[in-house]
């Protein structure tokens, strides 16, 4: 009996933190008021409006269900070990073992204390020197990206994309959606080298290609950053790309940039300028959100523009295909030779262990 009441206390204790780290009981209140929302008569005449605040209880409920679940494992627990019934290990023992099973699961979670780390992730991927070879590695990343989301149950949205003019991509940026997503994925923000034989040399000579991947936390309410409407220009225009029954025909593409940074956001890949509009603002919340990030303002209203310093010559992990297989992460010091795998999108090792060895 003393030795499960200790194992109980032991797992309560971190339990209890794990809540108190990740705001659980701020959450559980933040979904009341949200679900009092929905019972509203009027809830659904805003239709944008509703599908955001659903969205916000799917994604809280997501969070934070496993930790409430613990913790009522844990009351159900101390009323066995405090009850008279003479069959309480038939119940205790596997329950326990249970929960410290799910608790083992969980605590990862406890690493990402950042303000944006349980967001979703807003990922843009740009070619940088090197051609054809280097759209083909945007393309190369954006799937690597992808199989990743596809192994651990994240989705992913397409934003806006580029096609290049042979092969691969000019850019892409897309969403991935689930819990801790920009938590998970923050660090692979920046340059990435990619060294192989070119599949586009005819001479098949050894090519160094660039990409630069962005990651943005996803600021999809309004609310979270307050932006003067004076501080933005909107421009419309047509869109452009490889049509559609309508997509050439309507001025739906839009530019937003937001005057005191001088960040901009073009979007044309929905049908509706309001669609493309909301998208921009998303994104353009999301950079403004990395910015002062960066910069470790609170007001956005001292943040510089980005930085247009980065060279491609300054990346942050390198893969080598040829004359021998690495992964590099150039911060961590991580290595592996499984460079297919990675590629495949098997970067749960590697996100764990920069994890631990990179710091802000």
């Amino acid at each position: 009996m003393e030795e499960l009441r200790a194992r109980v206390n032991h797992l309560k204790k971190m339990v209890y933190d794990g809540i108190e780290r990740l705001n659980v009981l701020e959450q559980e209140e933040n979904l009341k008021v949200l679900s009092l929302q929905t019972k509203s008569v009027d809830f659904w005449k805003d239709n944008l409006n509703a599908q955001s605040v659903m969205k916000n209880i799917s994604d809280i409920e997501a969070r934070i269900k496993p930790w409430i679940k613990l913790r009522s494992n844990i009351t159900e627990l101390e009323q066995w070990l405090d009850s008279k019934d003479d069959n309480y290990r038939e119940v205790v023992e596997p329950l326990l073992e249970d929960t410290e099973r799910n608790y083992g699961d969980l605590k990862k979670q406890l690493r990402f204390s950042g303000p944006y780390d349980n967001y979703n992730v807003i990922i843009s991927i740009f070619a940088g020197a090197g051609g054809t070879d280097a759209q083909d590695w945007t393309q190369m990343l954006f799937r690597m990206y992808v199989r990743y989301a596809e192994k651990n149950n994240l989705k992913v949205n397409i934003i806006d994309q580029s096609f290049g003019d042979i092969a691969g991509m000019k850019s892409i940026t897309f969403e991935v959606q689930g819990t801790f997503c920009y938590g998970l994925l923050r660090h692979e923000n920046g340059v990435h080298r990619l060294v192989r034989l070119s599949p586009f040399n005819s001479d098949n000579l050894r090519q160094t290609s660039f990409a630069k991947v962005e990651i943005l936390p996803e600021i999809d309410q309004s609310g979270e950053l307050d932006i003067k409407d004076k501080d933005l220009r909107v421009d419309v225009y047509r869109s452009g790309g490889k049509g559609g029954q309508s997509v050439n025909t309507t001025d739906s593409a839009v530019r937003i940039t937001h005057i005191p940074t001088g960040i901009v956001v073009s979007i044309q890949n929905e049908r509706s300028q309001l669609q493309n509009r909301q998208l921009a603002m998303t994104v353009i919340r999301s950079k403004l959100a990395q910015l002062r990030i960066e910069q470790h303002l609170s007001n956005i209203d001292e943040l510089k523009g980005p930085k247009q310093s980065v060279e491609w010559g300054s990346q942050i992990r390198s893969y080598v295909l040829h004359p021998y297989k690495q992964v590099k992460d150039l911060r961590s010091k991580y290595e592996t030779t499984r460079v297919d795998e990675v590629l495949d999108g098997d970067l749960t090792d590697l996100l764990d262990f920069n994890q631990e060895h990179i710091t802000d």
